[in-house]
């Protein structure tokens, strides 16, 4: 199995100098890369100190001069907020510094805030979304692009540079509604299960995307299908599940605290099983315990839902050590 880290840039309540949690997160890079972790996927987001992190590209590049293996993953470059071509170039400039270690991974966003600040209207953003992956597909693989689409047109562009890995960097696209599976299995892309979903509907998802994949004329043997999982360990299973209670309540009020002009695109886009929004984090998303314990659970979901790359979110410092002395060696 896979194991890859899904680093966020959080900065709870402004805690201490921001540059600390720059400083922290490349700190862990570094282990992951001596550690045999495959990947460090960044995630993008903008106007929350959730996680401060508005270019997972920018980030990229110091990531890869630290490291000599790790990979460098997108988690996800918020496609529906760029000019494709922009995000084609900057993407490729990734790939071609870090050597050939992108895996670039697409998304398009659910923050009305981030769609607001940006000009982008919420109902265009799925399309967009569409578009803009299709234009840096053709950007990095034909010599001269010319497109007339419903959001972008150009004619005879030569993007550069090309990137390094031929014809481009492995690429996959967030996908946790129904019709956005459906999409990405339409087309043949692999996708980034998302680390809100319950363990129940992870594996409701993951059939239907086989299943779509398979009507479209593909097949899911040999993809590597990151599956994001916000994680609690501890020596003790009271002290983990003390780190998920709290990580928890804190990613309720980070998305959708009342202080958060986000509050309702949270809201609209998760159903919390008629529980409070924590307590369902706790019980149905979040992987908790001990290192043996959750060794045990990571292989109960490669047996049901047939998970082979797990993507981990730390929730505390501590999860992060375990993880890498105590989890990573087992999987």
């Amino acid at each position: 199995m896979k194991l890859g880290v899904l680093q966020f840039f959080s900065w709870p309540s402004r805690h201490g100098p921001l540059g600390e949690v720059y400083a922290r997160a490349l700190e862990r890079v570094e282990i992951m890369d001596r550690g045999g972790f495959d990947a460090v996927w960044l995630a993008e987001h903008h106007f929350t100190t959730f996680s401060v992190c508005p270019s997972v590209h920018m980030l990229g590049v110091l990531a890869a001069a630290r490291t000599k293996r790790l990979r460098i993953g997108t988690a996800v470059s918020l496609a529906a907020l760029y000019h494709p071509l922009r995000l084609a170039e900057e993407v490729a400039l990734l790939d071609m510094l870090s050597g050939g270690r992108v895996n670039w991974g697409a998304g398009r966003g659910f923050a009305h805030s981030e769609f607001a600040a940006f000009g982008v209207p919420a109902e265009e953003s799925a399309d967009r979304f569409r578009e803009a992956v299709e234009i840096v597909l053709k950007a990095w693989t034909e010599e001269r692009l010319s497109y007339q689409g419903r959001y972008f047109s150009f004619e005879d562009v030569e993007v550069l540079p090309r990137p390094l890995q031929q014809p481009h960097p492995p690429v996959w696209v967030a996908a946790t509604s129904e019709g956005a599976i459906d999409w990405a299995a339409s087309r043949g892309f692999s996708i980034l299960m998302d680390p809100h979903a319950s363990l129940r509907d992870l594996g409701t998802k993951r059939r239907r995307y086989a299943q779509r994949l398979a009507e479209a004329g593909f097949s899911d043997k040999g993809r590597d299908i990151p599956i994001a999982r916000l994680l609690a360990l501890a020596p003790t299973k009271a002290e983990a599940a003390e780190v998920a209670r709290r990580g928890a309540q804190w990613l309720v009020d980070a998305y959708a605290g009342p202080q958060h002009a986000h509050r309702k695109s949270m809201q609209m886009a998760r159903s919390y099983d008629g529980k409070d929004p924590a307590q369902h984090y706790v019980d149905s998303v979040i992987l908790h315990g001990t290192p043996a314990a959750v060794v045990d659970q990571i292989a109960a979901l490669e047996e049901e839902i047939g998970l082979n790359y797990l993507m981990c979110a730390p929730l505390s410092r501590e999860t992060f050590r375990l993880l890498a002395d105590e989890v990573a060696p087992r999987l």
